[in-house]
């Protein structure tokens, strides 16, 4: 039994870190109430215990300010209806009127805090003239930390417990995420199922995956899945890349690659992964034929080519049928599963028959037993496209926090709570 699941809320205040960044349209109404409504496990279980919850939260980037642009007011209406109960703004998160309204709530009821990012308190970062010197900005520094504990404090004052439920901002050593931690003893501090599920899913992949384990990394640029390769490296079995990733891979190999996308800066960094990946026993698999088009177009003319004799003017835009078979092949015979970025330009028709395979094939090994998770915004969208989500073990919405986590990084708003 998880720690949450396990802990009796009975009479306590639970300070709930949740992330209800979520969008809104130009009358402030919530486009996509997603976020709100991964929170409810770990609010409904405070009140239903006969707790009392305190929520906070950022939204959008107010830069230290008070802007009515960013107040939580505008999702108040929304969060008592997905809750069912009446719901308490606060109209700051700390202060003595915010200490009252605390103070005085009863059982099963919710408080609701404004934008915890109207104070540069919570994100940490004092704010420093153009023209500062060092030494003004190692002040600056030094004045901000001990601010940012004391806003932390007056968080922690407002309860008895503390449950982080927002993992798109645990990569984050904000006042709110990881610093209030300090203030709460060892069982007085815990994750939401939320986070919770998050953490344990990528802990499949990452600390103990089953055999064979696969990852499948796509998207356009290999510099911004660098520390993340070299990470997985460490673990996988197979490592499927695709995208427009694959080109630069294949430039440093000598093919010809026509106008795709390619970063000749990382022409070494590509032969050194592909040698670290042969001396640690990892099989690479990447496209050996592609769509090209003769445009970055929908309306484009295509042709199927070997992906490393493109002809001049053309460009790879998604994995070719020999490719697809390969890749689907691998897949479907895998037991743990990571995808991480498309393997063609999905969102249009024309490219998308690569995607759409990988993600099919994901769905098949997942029917067979086997574990998959699927993180990235893009990879993200292209399961949901394809009507996928539903087949599939996990699908993570943390952005940075994922990759982090992949990258093998501590991320401080675990560790304050794993310690």
């Amino acid at each position: 039994m998880s720690k949450i699941e396990g802990y009796n809320f009975a009479g306590k205040k639970a300070i709930v870190r949740v992330d209800f960044n979520v969008p809104l349209n130009d009358k402030f109404e919530i486009t996509d109430d997603t976020r709100i409504r991964a929170a409810m496990p770990t609010i409904q279980k405070i009140l239903k215990d006969g707790g009392s919850a305190i929520i906070m939260s950022h939204l959008g980037r107010p830069k230290g300010k008070v802007n009515p642009d960013f107040s939580l007011k505008h999702i108040q209406t929304h969060l008592a209806k997905t809750i069912g109960t009446e719901v308490i703004f606060a109209g700051d998160c700390v202060g003595e009127a915010v200490k009252a309204k605390a103070e005085s709530l009863k059982p099963g009821q919710v408080l609701l805090l404004e934008n915890l990012r109207f104070y540069l308190e919570e994100e940490g970062k004092p704010k420093l003239a153009d023209n500062a010197s060092d030494e003004e900005k190692k002040a600056a520094k030094a004045e901000m930390k001990e601010k940012q504990k004391a806003f932390s404090q007056s968080l922690a004052d407002l309860a008895d417990v503390y449950v982080n439920d927002a993992f798109g901002t645990a990569h984050r050593a904000h006042a709110s995420t990881a610093i209030i931690a300090d203030y709460f003893d060892a069982d007085s501090k815990m994750f939401g199922f939320l986070i919770e599920s998050e953490v344990n899913s990528l802990d499949k992949v990452v600390k103990a995956p089953k055999r064979p384990f696969t990852a499948i990394m796509g998207g356009a640029k290999v510099s911004s899945k660098i520390t993340i390769i070299e990470n997985l490296l460490d673990s996988v079995d197979n490592l499927i890349l695709g995208g427009g990733m694959t080109f630069t891979f294949l430039k440093a190999r000598g093919g010809q690659i026509g106008s795709s996308l390619c970063e000749d800066e990382y022409l070494e960094l590509a032969k050194d992964l592909e040698k670290k990946a042969a001396e640690k026993g990892v099989t690479l698999y990447m496209a050996t034929d592609v769509v090209a088009g003769d445009k970055f177009s929908n309306d484009a003319n295509t042709q199927v080519c070997a992906a490393d004799n493109i002809p001049d003017g053309w460009l790879g835009l998604d994995a070719g049928p020999e490719s697809i078979k390969t890749f689907q092949e691998v897949i479907e015979n895998s037991a743990t599963i990571l995808w991480n970025g498309p393997v063609g330009v999905f969102e249009m028709e024309k490219f998308a028959a690569g995607s759409k395979a990988v993600g099919q094939a994901i769905v098949t090994a997942t029917e067979k037993g086997a574990f998959s998770l699927i993180g990235g915004g893009d990879s993200v969208a292209c399961v949901n496209q394809f009507g996928f989500a539903d087949g599939v073990s996990y699908i993570s919405t943390a952005g940075g926090a994922l990759l982090e986590y992949l990258e093998g990084k501590d991320l401080p708003g675990i560790k304050a709570i794993r310690g």
